[in-house]
């Protein structure tokens, strides 16, 4: 028997569209997803805008001209997303990272263009902010304070989540904005010996810390997940996110040892895999 999990559509759908773009999450949503996950970041005239890395990548992203004549900025890739302006990141092509889909002239969106486009459909929004520990705490303050104002605008709050590795961010959401969820982002190389990333508690014990936090989640990164940690989660009331999981006998795995939902770059595969067994 196989249990019942949520399907979370990695930046999208990036095994199927190119990610983090409004034709990946229309994807997404057709396929029936119950959440999207997406990256956020901020410009530097201060617009949300999606994309996974703070400096920009030529395995995502392309130039294509200059947002204006003899902009001694250009070319932007390899530059930080906040050194520039939104019309700047609007020149970049982000259509070209799905191999199996590729969608020249696609453009970065803004999270206002995301919220949009998901607001009227029944799926939940997971936000993942991309901070890091050599930000300031007033830098962190001004992201978490930008993305939950999208959120609101849009009437988003009450099936949001912001997703951080950093969790500064969501003790700043927890004393601002705790109408949101709060997701505990995990992976091996936070959880070192004398971390930045987790707010000042304690790697040791990183389902206990989360909790201790006020983290309404956890996502542990699919190589540190087990049925221990798994369990511990639960007793804590946690749910148990894990990402990025593609194969699917990994799928049926954490499926069986109880995951609440799993984060994958092919929700295609993931909902086959679930309508081909029982569930209870």
């Amino acid at each position: 028997m196989i249990s019942i999990v949520e399907v979370h559509g990695h930046r999208g759908a990036r095994g199927l569209r190119p990610e983090n773009t409004l034709p990946g999450f229309a994807h997404a949503l057709d396929l029936g997803v119950d959440a999207v996950e997406l990256d956020v970041g901020l410009s530097s005239d201060g617009v949300v805008v999606l994309g996974h890395d703070q400096v920009l990548s030529p395995s995502v992203l392309a130039d294509t001209a200059p947002a204006w004549p003899d902009d001694p900025a250009y070319p932007y890739v390899g530059k930080p997303v906040r050194e520039l302006s939104l019309a700047q990141l609007r020149t970049l092509d982000a259509g070209m990272s799905c191999p199996a889909a590729p969608m020249p002239g696609t453009r970065i969106p803004t999270l206002a263009e995301v919220c949009a486009l998901l607001a009227p459909a029944a799926v939940g929004l997971s936000v993942e902010l991309k901070t890091d520990p050599t930000w300031t705490d007033e830098e962190v303050e001004l992201l978490t304070a930008s993305v939950a104002a999208v959120l609101r605008a849009f009437g988003c709050t009450e099936r949001a989540r912001l997703l951080a590795f950093d969790w500064r961010v969501l003790a700043e959401a927890r004393r601002h904005y705790p109408e949101l969820g709060r997701v505990a982002l995990m992976e091996r190389k936070t959880l070192t010996p004398g971390t930045g990333w987790l707010a000042g508690h304690s790697p040791a014990d990183p389902v206990a810390a989360a909790f201790a936090l006020g983290a309404t989640a956890v996502s542990p990164e699919h190589a540190m997940t087990t049925p221990a940690l798994i369990a511990q989660a639960h007793t804590l009331d946690l749910p148990v996110n894990v990402w990025t999981v593609n194969d699917e006998a990994d799928m049926t795995r954490f499926i069986d040892q109880g995951a609440d939902a799993i984060v994958t770059d092919y929700p295609d595969r993931l909902h086959a895999l679930l309508a081909a067994a029982p569930a209870f």
